[in-house]
């Protein structure tokens, strides 16, 4: 069995990479912008390379606006993060395909990733 791997940018997380995209002349956003890339290219590899959130620790907030069921983080440069969930469409054809959509629902800092996950600062 083949998989194929859609990468989709939602919302926010597709808006802040735009931005990103719109501004490399800022060494920061640069920094960024690369390893969203380099990670989004690994993840099309092997989607599951990320770290699973536990299902009692997914935030309200991705469940109501998209009915997540799974939820998942990759660490990128600077202490950033990608959030992201995973969803199956089985295709027939002549050869079996499974297709995998990983879905970005954010591109977080640290600070948000904590206050989103209900982290508290030491």
């Amino acid at each position: 069995m083949k998989s194929k791997v859609n990468v989709l940018f939602f919302d926010d997380a597709k808006e802040d990479y735009q931005k990103l995209k719109q501004n490399l002349n800022n060494n920061f956003h640069l920094t960024l912008f690369n390893s969203i890339n380099s990670k989004v290219d690994l993840l099309k590899d092997n989607y599951v390379v990320g770290k699973q959130i536990p299902k009692k620790r997914i935030p309200k907030k991705y469940v109501q606006k998209y009915g997540v069921t799974n939820l998942w983080k990759i660490n990128l440069s600077d202490y950033w993060r990608i959030i992201y969930t995973l969803r199956q469409k089985q295709r027939s054809s002549e050869v079996e395909i499974l297709e995998i959509f990983l879905d970005v629902l954010d591109i977080i800092d640290h600070k948000r990733y904590n206050k989103i996950f209900g982290y508290k600062k030491n």
